[in-house]
């Protein structure tokens, strides 16, 4: 049967990437066109970056995905040298800044470290894989337990999540009795110290291939497969606009970064899965614009430290023997810095954060050799406590048709401010930070708390919503509301207070949408 739905999916990151997945598995008369501005960074579409062994290759990779930040390849993205002013940096390797300082920058000066990835798989090629799932009010309450347990199995195997990675190291499992036995008696069961679930597949020498939105492609990209044959994926193509005809969509207006050809691309269904940012930007540059659109930001304040390890606590819980053994599996892998990553997961009322503690040898920057922890045994762990943000309709991007950023878009102004209530939990995490880093060893960093954006999870902007009252932008199933054949996807549908990473979430929530997309297109 050849084609009869031609479907347009904007972004390539792991949520546009479900949707193509579970819309070519269910729809057989459908043809998928993905999107994507950026570039292909591996040789299969939307690998991880971190799996690069090559260090100059994964930071060309990097570099690759900074957008107006490119440095000396920023032509290979179609953007002029003229877009970069000197002295620029990045929030983070391979993503920029949202407010970076040139010319067509957005404005973000309350929420300095917002950014963003352009390449195939989106920031889904530089994810730490971290892959919780919500729990108490962060779940979105309008989606039942049965159904809300079977969006999380479909999306942990897309996205190849493990729930023990790591749990034979003898050193992680030592920092779990030490957490269990200050903390667990205080927490709900089921809901203590454990091991952090991670989207990737474990390798023979005790390391992983970290997942990237390639696991989520899965067939789709696989030349064998029957399904790649309905499959097209066109990086270096920048969507314009989203065409309409009244209330209904037509297709998108494309731009080929290579050939700066524009053409319009006919399409059945549309969904819009950018991220946070530049969808709802999307949406509004081409007329799209309901009251919530781009408000309701948040994300999960972030405080920080590192640790050195306690030798002689360590050492009731893990023997010598046991710790050389960690450090010779670690030295067959010293390209990925992750040997252990554990957790206290969020829970209500007496936990509302989450935990994350990273082991690894070496601490995160250079000590001079006289500094009292410096090459310490048993090395270190770095850690974070997240910690809610409340939606507000004030927290949130608008945009400005009188002046156009870099790409030539309406440009951002984001404006984002932490209440009382937002504050005082932080102090509270901040605190619970300090008793964890007691009981594991000692603080070498003083707790801060991270500038805002810094968690690079953006959330609320396109949130999804039960009725059409102007606080939402879509509808339970992430159809835009008004638009029958309009879905849109990513964390800014969330319209919960979350503490987590929140792509397994999204990519749940895009399992749902794709579902009842597949079911009208079926009508």
């Amino acid at each position: 049967m050849s084609p009869q739905h031609t479907i347009a999916i904007v972004g390539s990151g792991p949520i546009g990437s479900a949707y193509a997945r579970v819309l070519v598995e269910s729809v057989p008369d459908a043809r998928v066109i993905m999107f994507e501005a950026g570039p292909q960074l591996t040789e299969t579409p939307g690998a991880s970056v971190r799996n690069i062994a090559d260090p100059e290759e994964k930071e060309r990779a990097r570099e690759l995905s900074q957008g107006p930040q490119a440095g000396a390849l920023r032509e290979t993205l179609g953007i002029p040298s003229s877009a970069v002013v000197e002295g620029m940096f990045t929030a983070r390797q391979g993503t920029h800044l949202i407010d970076f300082g040139g010319e067509g920058s957005g404005h973000a000066e309350t929420f300095p470290a917002g950014a963003a990835s352009t390449n195939v798989g989106g920031m889904g090629a530089h994810w730490t894989c971290a892959t919780p799932a919500p729990s108490f009010s962060e779940r979105v309450a309008f989606i039942d337990d049965a159904e809300w347990s079977e969006l999380m199995e479909v999306a942990e195997g897309l996205l190849h999540v493990q729930h023990a990675a790591f749990a034979d190291s003898a050193v992680g499992a030592a920092i779990r009795s030490l957490l269990d036995d200050e903390f667990g008696a205080e927490l709900p069961e089921g809901f203590g110290p454990s091991t952090l679930p991670v989207a990737g597949d474990p390798q023979p020498d005790g390391s992983m291939r970290w997942a990237g939105a390639d696991v989520v492609l899965g067939p789709l990209i696989d030349p064998e497969s029957p399904l790649s044959k309905r499959f097209e994926l066109r990086d270096l193509h920048l969507v314009r606009k989203v065409d309409l005809d009244g209330d209904r969509v037509v297709g998108v207006t494309v731009e080929d970064l290579r050939t700066r050809q524009v053409s319009s691309v006919k399409a059945d269904l549309v969904v819009v899965a950018a991220d946070a940012f530049r969808s709802p930007q999307l949406l509004w540059a081409s007329g799209i614009r309901p009251r919530a659109l781009g408000h309701y930001l948040t994300e999960h304040p972030v405080v920080v430290t590192t640790v050195a390890l306690d030798g002689e606590k360590m050492s009731r819980l893990a023997t010598e023997e046991q710790l050389d053994e960690e450090l010779a599996r670690r030295a067959l892998n010293p390209v990925d810095p992750v040997a252990a990553v554990n957790r206290i997961p969020f829970s209500e009322p007496g936990h509302p954060f989450s935990l994350q503690v990273m082991y690894a040898e070496t601490a995160p920057w250079e000590m001079p050799p006289e500094a009292k922890h410096s090459g310490n045994r048993w090395g270190y762990v770095n850690m974070g406590y997240g910690m809610r943000k409340q939606p507000r309709f004030d927290d949130g991007v608008t945009f400005d048709d009188n002046e156009l950023d870099y790409r030539g878009f309406p440009n951002m102004t984001v404006r984002y401010e932490l209440t009382e209530s937002e504050l005082a939990e932080i102090a509270e995490g901040t605190e619970r930070l300090r008793r964890v880093a007691d009981t594991l060893g000692e603080a070498i960093a003083e707790p801060r708390l991270l500038p805002p954006g810094s968690s690079l999870h953006y959330e609320g902007t396109m949130r999804m919503g039960e009725s059409d009252d102007g606080t939402s932008v879509a509808d339970p199933w992430s159809r835009v509301w008004g638009y029958e054949n309009l879905v849109v996807g990513g964390n800014g549908v969330i319209p919960t207070a979350t503490s987590m990473n929140p792509t397994l979430m999204s990519v749940a929530l895009a399992v749902r949408g794709a579902r009842a997309a597949a079911e009208r297109l079926a009508d």
